[in-house]
């Protein structure tokens, strides 16, 4: 692999790795909100449109796609805890209520209240 090949799977991995510190920072409440992904790229010293670029180009979508795909995920586990309830999940996550729960039935197809439901049954 070339270095400019392994320097872009090396931003990709970064991202990767930040996402999940940055979601657990929010979580417990070290981070007030998420950080834009200009944000995160200007951290991980790499420029918008290059982090852009490049994380399209190693994972095969925007960065975008995987913040909230890994917000997702995290709001599934949390939701699996038996005393943990939506609307506090979508404020742990720094979101409304109403606003997590379109946010969750449009990348899971149902509710935080209804996965909570399945979830407990199975």
């Amino acid at each position: 692999m070339n270095k400019p090949t392994l320097r872009k799977n090396e931003i990709a991995e970064q991202y990767l790795t930040f996402l999940d510190r940055h979601i657990d920072d929010v979580i417990k409440g070290n981070e007030q909100e998420f950080f834009s992904i200009k944000h995160i790229a200007s951290t991980l010293a790499v420029s918008h449109t290059h982090f852009t670029d490049t994380i399209k180009k190693v994972l095969g979508k925007h960065p975008c796609f995987f913040y909230d795909e890994k917000i997702i995920e995290k709001a599934k586990e949390m939701l699996g805890e038996k005393d943990m309830q939506p609307s506090v999940v979508a404020k742990k996550l720094t979101y409304d209520p109403s606003n997590f729960s379109k946010f969750f039935k449009k990348w899971t197809g149902e509710t935080p209240g209804m996965y909570k439901l399945h979830f407990q049954q199975v």
